[in-house]
């Protein structure tokens, strides 16, 4: 791994951290926003489900896009547009306002972790891939934490629209970074070739040192891949990936429910448990610095352990943690300790998800895949915060709600247990 390489890791980093800001921002806001408005639970979790619906067209729409016209460009008018949203969720008068903006802001997000998860893996080595994925997902736990520094501290002085204007002239400087660092995907322009493929990849190899003739900067290039190949959502479907696609939707699907559901609901959720507005916001901080500590830790681990495995462990003890950390919350100090815990280790398991999906199609293919997947896991993140609002109209304890996201963790690992069983493609690992 060159400096180079790390550099692309860190824009991605970046990337992940302004995403992770913008999401955890709106769970810090929400009690603000719920009585600004005068929301009920149902309304609340629809907004706060705006951006994940965004997310989902995103990463669908543009991660195919990505596949067409190329990945950097889609990664930086994603990014560009992720920033007018963010900047005009600050100017919303009313709640139809700011759902519109929240779907805006997240059709930028879903289709820069399209397309940004694949060009982080294709730029790292293998030896270095697991860790380069948990570093790039810990972004997400790194502006979460962020997110919850400044709703604490913008919305006392400023109030809870001052958050995302913050978030998005932050997001201005990031643009301008990936325009300058971020290169196209080496597999897209050996795939595909573009007319400017031989000059980009020229360019790549002298910043990395490779030959672009043989294999990517990973050696990852599938070799028997024919050079026009051309990318359609049918190929996800081919009998040689079938199975692994939908194993791969199911298990997008249940750890993104049990991903937002605690990171999005968590802060508000702690006033039903008798905390303070400002302690919720706390629990939400812990969520985060766990899930910074829990990305990195799986990118560790990953270099030495098979990734599923690892993601199947992950998956179940994270179910266990859930259920201890909603039994402790009469304990506010005991609480902080396990919201740790839990943050550490749902966020392994979407760091977990990002390393494996990439290896399950061949390069033509990859980022029609992952966002895809990305897509679906989206519905269950959009799901999440209205299923919480829903259910929390209608009575549901604490217990109930948080033992439906454990059990939809569980069900995640059961569908990574049977992806075990089937072989990676393209050379891909």
């Amino acid at each position: 791994m060159t400096v180079y390489q790390w550099l692309i890791v860190a824009c991605a980093v970046l990337l992940n951290a302004n995403d992770g800001f913008d999401v955890a921002a709106m769970s810090f806001v929400a009690a603000n926003v719920e009585r600004e408005f005068d929301l009920s639970g149902s309304v609340l979790g629809t907004v706060i489900s705006a951006t994940l619906v965004g997310m989902a067209i995103g990463a669908l729409v543009i991660g195919r896009l990505a596949d067409i016209l190329g990945r950097r460009w889609t990664v930086v008018g994603s990014a560009v547009l992720s920033t007018v949203g963010m900047f005009l969720a600050a100017t919303s008068q009313d709640v139809v306002q700011l759902g519109v903006w929240r779907v805006l802001t997240g059709i930028g997000v879903g289709g820069i972790l399209a397309s940004i998860t694949v060009i982080t893996s294709e730029f790292s080595s293998a030896r270095w891939r697991g860790l380069a994925i948990g570093v790039y997902t810990a972004g997400y736990g790194v502006g979460a934490f962020l997110g919850g520094m400044a709703a604490n501290g913008l919305q006392t002085e400023y109030g809870w629209r001052s958050v995302f204007f913050v978030g998005a002239s932050v997001s201005v400087f990031i643009v301008l970074a990936l325009a300058i660092i971020t290169p196209e995907s080496v597999q897209f322009l050996l795939t595909r070739r573009p007319r400017y493929a031989d000059k980009a990849l020229a360019r790549i190899a002298k910043r990395v040192g490779y030959d672009p003739a043989k294999a990517t900067v990973a050696q990852q290039v599938d070799e028997s891949a024919p050079r026009e190949a051309s990318s359609r959502l049918s190929d996800l479907f081919t009998r040689k990936v079938i199975v692994a696609t939908l194993l791969l939707w199911l298990a997008f699907f249940t750890v993104m429910f049990g991903f937002y559901f605690v990171n999005s609901w968590t802060p508000r959720l702690m006033g039903e448990a008798g905390m303070s507005d400002e302690q919720g916001v706390y629990i939400g901080m812990a969520l985060a610095i766990g899930g910074t500590i829990g990305s990195v830790l799986y990118g560790v681990i990953a270099a030495r352990i098979e990734r599923e495995k690892l993601a199947l462990a992950f998956l179940v003890i994270s179910a266990i943690a859930i259920i201890a950390f909603v039994l402790s919350t009469a304990m506010l100090t005991i609480a902080m300790i396990l919201g740790v815990v839990v943050g550490l280790l749902v966020n392994g398991c979407i760091a977990g998800m990002y390393s494996i999906a990439p290896t399950r199609y061949a390069a033509s293919a990859r980022g029609t895949g992952v966002g895809a997947a990305l897509a679906v896991g989206r519905i269950g993140a959009i799901l999440a915060p209205m299923f919480g609002g829903a259910m929390l109209d209608a009575g549901w304890t604490l217990i109930m709600l948080y033992a439906s996201a454990a059990v939809m963790l569980l069900i995640g690992a059961v569908a990574v247990l049977l992806l075990r069983r089937i072989p990676e493609v393209g050379g891909a690992s």
